[in-house]
């Protein structure tokens, strides 16, 4: 529980887009704030930051050089208040190459469950991919998945598709696109959410295992959109859902919060959700393939308590001076 004064009211602002804000500043985070003596505070990204305070710490999901100037300067004159979280920490992961990168620099003790990430291969353009295609095929084989470069949180960046043949593979029309291996994991994913040291893992229903002699059966590509339809292709029913689902064994508990603790550390960054899927043919290798900031905490149960615990942990270690949550951009 935090020691920072019980009658102190903290401002915390909050600059997001509109969706964001609508989903995640709910009357219930507000209530649960304003009883621990926190109010959330709109901010204006068309008016200087500097001007809309006092505030006590900034939470943020908004990018752009102007929005990082306008960071650096607010931290500058007010170096007790947290920004949250670093911006060029959070760029780091808008690229799907940096961002799995990410994943072989974490430092996780050797054990029984091996941390991994799918094979990929980045193409500047689809005319480029198409003439390094028979390469492409015979290191990945197929099916594939097909994703835009930048992981941006656009519309653009949620374009993906699993390709099955090279006639696939011709239909792509993309600029900066990455192929990824497709790896069964028995229809399973594992979400797993960080907030500081608070760590949820859930499973949700992903896409179904594709098997060798299904394959054959399947033309050209599909996009992300439409795998419902793929499910009823290879016979996948629900995608193991009820008891089949509930009887998925979820990975160990002290694995999870080991590679939440490093991804944090490594990446510095203290809100942020990765997707872990389970390797069908190796029940002990996992496979990091997504890392996301700021993700949709409304979903976990009680998440008005674990932001509000967060934001005044926050508030009293940028007091104590151990952490710093704006950095300019590394050297390296």
């Amino acid at each position: 529980m935090s020691s920072l004064t019980p009658s102190k009211r903290h401002r915390v602002g909050y600059a997001l887009p509109p969706k964001k804000t609508q989903t995640f500043i709910r009357p219930s985070l507000i209530h649960h704030a304003d009883q621990h003596n926190i109010d959330l505070i709109p901010i204006d990204p068309s008016r200087p930051l500097i001007e809309q305070g006092p505030l006590d710490c900034v939470i943020h999901k908004l990018y752009g050089p102007d929005w990082m100037s306008q960071l650096l300067h607010f931290s500058s004159l007010n170096p007790d208040a947290p920004i949250i979280d670093p911006l060029d920490s959070i760029q780091r992961l808008h690229d799907r190459i940096s961002m799995l990168q990410v994943v072989s620099n974490l430092k996780v003790s050797e054990r029984n469950q091996v941390l991994d990430v799918p094979r990929q291969h980045f193409f500047s353009d689809s005319e480029t991919m198409m003439k390094n295609s028979d390469d492409l095929i015979k290191k990945l084989g197929f099916p594939l998945i097909a994703k835009p470069l930048m992981a941006d949180g656009s519309e653009t960046s949620h374009k993906m598709y699993l390709v099955f043949d090279k006639e696939g593979l011709d239909k792509l029309e993309s600029r900066r696109i990455i192929m990824q291996e497709f790896v069964n994991h028995g229809g399973i994913i594992f979400k797993v959410y960080v907030v500081g040291d608070f760590v949820k893992c859930v499973k949700r229903k992903s896409l179904p295992d594709i098997k060798e002699d299904k394959l054959v059966t399947l033309k050209g590509l599909l996009p992300f959109s439409q795998i419902s339809n793929l499910e009823e292709k290879t016979d996948c029913g629900d995608g193991g859902g009820g008891g089949e689902f509930d009887r998925v064994e979820m990975p160990p508990v002290d694995f999870v919060e080991e590679v939440a603790k490093a991804m944090k550390e490594e990446t510095g960054i203290s809100l942020l959700n990765f997707d872990v899927i389970r390797d069908a043919r190796d029940a002990n290798r996992y496979l990091i393939i997504d890392i996301n900031y700021f993700p949709g905490y409304e979903k976990i149960p009680n998440y008005e308590s674990v932001l509000t615990d967060f934001l005044l942990n926050s508030m009293e270690k940028n007091k104590s001076g151990d952490v710093s949550m704006v950095r300019e951009h590394d050297d390296d």
